[in-house]
């Protein structure tokens, strides 16, 4: 006991009866005191529990203040005796209820209903919003505003205390806690209440701080993980449209994200994320849409951001809103240099405004989506300008490696214009006496082929679009080959067939004319970009320069054959000329021994018939003298040896006379007018010669002659009278060797002589049925002095002298063909135009 109660338990027992009854007055004041102090002590306590615990779960739940707000709201009604107590929170500028203790289902329920509501639709907040503390001690005072009347009976309190949330004097919500009897709250209920009001701040910023952390966080790993999807993707944006959309739906708390492009006057779906299957079907649907049927584009046109808090109050989306799901828009272009090329659009179930900074997020997803765009452009844009300089790299290489020849160029044309233009078919056609020819060309079909192939060569003059470039010089393309108006109805089926819905072709032009076309096609319509009509024409002037290559190369060629057959020819005349020389030197020479011999070898002819006649005159005179028998029988078989010996001198000596005579004709200078001949009439002229010839010295001569005489053997430059004496010698050796062949039953004896044109040679073939040639003969035949005839009746020189003749002097060819007891046929073949001259031949 406190020494001051034991001193006054002591006077008790001493003092006066009065004395006793004011202690008892004094020690009750002291309990009722010390029970007002444990009182107190205990609503301090249980106040500082109640901080304590809204301090834990603040720091609990550092993302989210909804739990410390309802741990708030708890608090607040249980301190403050309250009926019930709600927090209230201000999100843009609405008033959201952000936790309340229950008190009935129809009450709660109401209270839900009408939350949450525009700021400016709620009166109290015009009364806190300078951080004032408001009661209503009697909701049914006449200066309570009619909301609060109404929400008092409906929720059954009567009297209400609001607390405003302030940061940095800036009203983010408020507390309300109601009692069911009317009066005004205590000083320190208000002071409590202010409290917790200061921790409701505090746990909005802490969460708001966390929250704008962790946001960061997302938006640099999102950031992080687009650009490595653009890394990922050099060639291709589809992909990081994905994750864009992906990520903005996420970041946003968007219902759904949709990526569009603006293409060629329209906005093209490129992107977005799933809700529904219905719903995505519907979004599918509207688009492509056009620029004047797609408000939005005018919206953002400028660059800045926009939004639609309310899709029910704008009636152009009201639609798709209602079929997709949602009731709120943000929308974010995409830039490139002041230019929107695309756009971002944001949506939310809920109406209202989005955060500033899920704008700038946004914004920023735009913008990386044109670094995207433009990145996958210039890769794309380096990647194509590389194909193309490989591919002309290609064809130059080919127009170096075929110099003589441009098919393989067109076809290394035709594969490049397809693989570039991303086609379907390709063809190089070229222009030739008035008709176009596919030169080279590439299909996906075999159909395709064999259309294609079966199409040409046309006329220029044709309605084909290959044709009216060729006529025009200028380039022409199909975008639709099903739609196009001017079609009929057979170009249709021909695209059909062949597979394509577009094609482009462009001339190939020199010095200003269409010399032939490149075309390219592809099986989904649309009109061809400019850079693959700039291709093309780039290859049409490769193919130019090929054929023109081509055309020089071989005129070079062709001057180089001319010149070599040229340098040849004057070779061959020249050494023609020397082997004449030869000949007319040789001949001198054997004209001279050939006369030399003529006079002696006259002597020898004549005095050995003129003493076969004497010994024929001496047996004349030896006949009427008388000798003995076995003298004249000695003296007959002397003159008969004689005479007989006589008979071969001049048999022998008449062959050796036949010789001279052909080596005088052999050797004999002047060959007569070297002039253009008609070949059929030379052949028919020796043919009649040598068979009336042949007549005459042989009356019962019978042979049948055939003529074969081609009427475009045309004409030679030779000398007439040298090939006759040829023809004359080789028609008289095969009537010789018809006269030699004997009776062969069934086959009468021909001889035939033919002529074929050869271009620049003329054949002339001179065939019989005779006996035909041993090989061995054959072998030897052309050799001077050979010959099989009997003794007196050849002389070896004749075809020695035709080969001369043809060979040396015409510059041609004699061959013969034969099978002994068959046939033999000679075969010669003379030079059109001879560069022989009649120089050293006078």
């Amino acid at each position: 006991m406190p020494r001051t109660l034991r001193h006054q338990a002591g006077l008790q027992m001493t003092t006066p009866s009065n004395e006793i009854e004011k202690f008892e007055r004094r020690l009750q004041s002291a309990t009722a005191e010390n029970a007002q102090l444990r009182s107190e002590l205990a609503i301090a306590r249980d106040r500082h529990r109640a901080s304590a615990e809204i301090l834990r779960t603040i720091a609990a739940s550092p993302s989210d203040a909804r739990p410390v707000f309802e741990a708030i709201a708890s608090s607040s009604k249980r301190l403050l005796g309250g009926f019930s107590a709600t927090v209230l929170q201000f999100i843009g500028d609405e008033l959201h209820l952000v936790a309340f203790t229950p008190t009935s289902p129809e009450a709660d329920a109401g209270l839900k209903a009408s939350f949450p509501r525009r700021i400016a639709e709620f009166p109290t907040f015009a009364l806190v919003r300078g951080g004032e503390t408001i009661q209503f001690p009697d909701s049914e005072a006449d200066d309570v505003p009619e909301l609060n009347r109404d929400l008092a009976r409906l929720r059954g309190f009567r009297s209400v205390l609001f607390m405003p949330l302030m940061n940095r004097g800036t009203p983010v919500g408020m507390i309300s806690v109601t009692r069911a009897e009317p009066g005004a709250f205590a000083p320190d209920h208000v002071q409590l209440l202010q409290t917790f009001a200061d921790q409701a701040v505090i746990a909005i910023e802490n969460a708001r701080l966390f929250n704008e952390t962790q946001e960061a966080l997302e938006r640099q790993t999102a950031t992080a993980d687009i650009l490595k999807v653009m890394a990922g993707s050099p060639s291709d944006v589809q992909p990081v449209f994905d994750a864009i959309a992906a990520n903005a739906n996420r970041l946003i708390g968007g219902f759904s994200t949709a990526v569009l492009r603006y293409v060629d006057g329209a906005a093209h779906l490129a992107a977005f994320t799933p809700t529904d299957p219905a719903g995505d079907r519907v979004l599918q649907a509207s688009f492509p849409v056009p620029f004047a049927r797609f408000p939005p584009y005018r919206v953002v046109a400028s660059g800045m951001a926009a939004q639609l808090p309310d899709t029910e109050l704008e009636p152009a989306a009201r639609d798709i809103a209602r079929a997709r799901g949602y009731r709120s828009m943000l929308f974010a272009p995409l830039m490139s240099e002041g230019e929107a090329i695309g756009l971002i659009i944001a949506t939310r179930r809920a109406t209202g405004s989005f955060d500033e900074h899920q704008v700038r997020l946004l914004q920023t997803f735009a913008d990386q989506a044109v670094i995207a765009i433009k990145n996958v452009s210039l890769f794309n844009a380096t990647r194509e300008a590389l194909e193309r300089q490989t591919a002309t790299a290609d064809i130059l290489k080919v127009i170096a490696a075929s110099p003589s020849d441009v098919t393989p160029v067109f076809q290394a044309i035709s594969d490049s214009a397809k693989a570039l233009a991303g086609g379907h078919s390709s063809a190089v056609t070229r222009v030739i006496d008035g008709m176009l020819h596919l030169a080279a060309f590439t299909t996906d079909t075999e159909a395709g082929n064999a259309d294609l192939l079966g199409s040409f060569p046309t006329p220029l003059a044709a309605s084909g679009i290959h044709s009216r470039v060729a006529r025009s010089g200028v380039f022409a393309f199909r975008s639709d080959m099903q739609n196009e108006a001017d079609l009929t109805e057979a170009m249709k089926e021909l695209a059909r067939t062949r597979g394509y819905r577009s094609i482009l072709v462009v001339p190939m032009l020199r010095d200003g004319l269409a010399i032939g076309t490149i075309g390219v096609t592809r099986p989904q319509p649309g009109p061809f970009p400019d850079k693959t009509i700039s291709l093309l024409k780039t290859f049409a002037d490769q193919a130019v320069i090929a054929i023109e290559n081509t055309r020089l190369f071989n005129e070079v060629q062709d001057r180089t054959r001319d010149l070599a057959k040229s340098l040849d020819d004057l070779r061959a005349a020249q050494d023609r000329l020397i082997q004449t020389e030869k000949l007319a030197s040789l001949g001198q020479l054997t004209a001279g021994i050939a006369h030399e011999i003529k006079n002696p070898l006259n002597f020898v002819n004549n005095f050995a018939s003129l003493s076969a006649e004497l010994t024929d005159e001496l047996n004349e005179a030896l006949a009427p003298v008388p000798l003995a028998s076995e003298v004249r029988a000695e003296v007959d078989e002397l003159t008969g040896l004689l005479k007989d010996n006589l008979d071969k001198v001049v048999q022998h000596g008449r062959r050796a006379d036949s010789i001279v005579k052909n080596m005088l004709l052999h050797s004999r200078e002047g060959a007569g007018e070297h002039r253009l001949t008609d070949i059929n009439a030379l052949v028919e002229e020796s043919l009649d010669l040598a068979y009336h010839g042949a007549r005459a010295e042989r009356p019962q001569f019978d042979v049948t002659l055939a003529r074969e005489l081609d009427p475009n053997a045309g004409t030679a430059e030779l000398f007439p009278q040298e090939i006759t004496r040829v023809l004359l010698n080789l028609i008289s050796n095969g009537f010789y060797a018809l006269e030699r062949r004997g009776n062969r039953e069934g086959v009468a004896p021909t001889l035939s002589a033919a002529t074929r044109d050869r271009g620049a040679d003329v054949e002339i073939r001179i065939r019989d049925n005779g006996a035909g040639i041993a090989p061995d003969v054959k072998e030897k035949m052309f050799n001077p002095f050979f010959t099989t005839k009997p003794a007196g009746e050849g002389t070896g020189l004749g075809l020695s002298i035709s080969h001369d003749i043809i060979v040396k002097q015409h510059g041609g060819t004699i061959d013969v063909e034969t099978r002994p007891g068959e046939f033999t046929e000679f075969i010669i073949r003379l030079p059109r135009n001879s560069s022989f001259s009649d120089r050293g031949r006078d």
